[in-house]
């Protein structure tokens, strides 16, 4: 996030806070970048915004980005030379800030350099929580390596091969050394993995167990990728607080997510972009047919996950030239959620995932990050999502 911060006084607009199930006509005050107050009829200071007509929501969080996604996988993925991959990193992050995306988590990615660049305000970026490389065991979902060659590899810019307690607990204390955000474990079979089965759980108990202490320890947590019932219940039993994709999960595995009060952070516009386009980015055969087991799949996902009570947070997980699909993940929310509970899962419950109060809210005391949206989302939907649809990004008090 970049340090330097504004000041700007939104009036007359329909006000989406985070949290209730409608708007509320209300000026906002930004003071240096937080929020100093909100209600009718502000004495305006700074830069002032007529959002007459015009919905202010809370700036939106995308909680499964990854900026250093230059190929859908394999040894390119991970061994293209570090410069090219920060650049494209940058244009990634710009185009999602762009897009209203004022927070993103990157789980499988990111470093402390290209965080400090964007501290320093070196490009336009939403505020950046990394895991760094995600930890994979061998064979498992991080590892890109073909299974009939003899390839050495260790790690690359988005996975790292860690296999046993000890190595694994070395690992994450490197990670939070390093500024890391939480943790991201491969706990099951993956789509663009071409050699592990999507279903059966990674890693063992011993060693998610280890993971997850380390994170707790350090006051954070971890983000798994699980998409079967059998990885997401091994998962939440040892530890693990945010489920990705869980594209499979059924009544039992969304009861124990509840219990544990862990969070489900679907991404479907994963899946459709690769049904849709993937010959555009030569899709592997091995990995088409696997995204069509879960393609379908994660909308019901949602659905067994709401009437369970658990969490649902919003995440994109567009890998290459796929990114730009990033909005159709709200539109396929949509379709299976209330307008209401799409923009808490886009703001106010993705925040709580982050362990962040001072963001997904229009209050006092809340970053002054803001996305004007040109009507009513309620009765307007694509207005969130349809990229054509104006839009105005307000950032830190600042507009983009």
């Amino acid at each position: 996030m970049p340090r330097a911060a504004g000041t700007v006084t939104v009036t007359n607009a329909l006000v989406f806070d985070g949290v209730r199930d409608d708007l509320v006509e209300a000026d906002i005050t930004v003071v240096d970048g937080i929020i100093a107050e909100v209600g009718p009829n502000l004495t305006p200071v700074g830069r002032v915004v007529d959002a007459k007509g015009r919905a202010a929501i809370p700036g939106l969080i995308d909680a499964h980005f990854h900026a250093y996604s230059t190929a859908m996988g394999g040894m390119e993925l991970e061994l293209r030379p570090l410069s090219y991959v920060s650049i494209v990193g940058t244009h990634r992050l710009a185009d999602a800030l762009r897009r209203g995306f004022t927070t993103v988590r990157d789980v499988a990615g990111g470093d402390i350099g290209l965080a400090r660049a964007i501290d320093e305000d070196l490009f336009p970026s939403p505020r950046y929580l990394f895991t760094g490389p995600a930890l994979s065991q061998t064979g498992g979902h991080g590892d890109p390596r073909p299974g009939d060659l003899d390839l050495c590899f260790h790690g690359g810019h988005m996975n790292e091969i860690v296999d046993g307690v000890d190595a694994l607990r070395i690992a994450v204390r490197r990670r939070f050394h390093s500024g890391a955000h939480a943790i991201k474990v491969m706990a099951s079979g993956g789509v663009v993995s071409l050699t592990d089965p999507i279903r059966v759980p990674q890693y063992s108990a011993e060693e998610l167990l280890a993971v997850s202490d380390e994170a707790r320890r350090r006051g954070s947590y971890v983000a798994a990728h699980a998409y079967s019932p059998e990885a997401i219940i091994h998962s939440v039993t040892n530890g693990i607080r945010s489920i990705e994709h869980g594209n499979l999960l059924n009544e039992e595995a969304a009861a124990l997510m509840a219990s544990h009060g862990a969070f489900l952070v679907p991404t479907l516009a994963a899946y459709d972009a690769m049904n849709r386009r993937g010959d555009e980015v030569n899709l592997n055969p091995v990995s088409r047919a696997k995204n069509s087991e879960v393609l379908d799949a994660g909308s019901t996902a949602v659905q067994l996950a709401r009437a369970a009570g658990v969490q649902i947070g919003f995440g994109s997980d567009l890998m290459s030239a796929l990114a730009n699909d990033q909005l159709q993940g709200i539109r396929l929310q949509l379709e299976v959620e209330s307008v209401a509970d799409v923009l808490r899962s886009l703001t106010s419950v993705n925040a709580a995932l982050l362990q962040r109060t001072d963001i997904g809210r229009i209050a006092p005391g809340a970053a002054g990050d803001l996305l004007l949206l040109d009507g009513d989302p309620f009765t307007d939907t694509t207005l969130l999502w349809d990229e054509s649809r104006p839009r105005q990004v307000i950032q830190a008090g600042r507009l983009v």
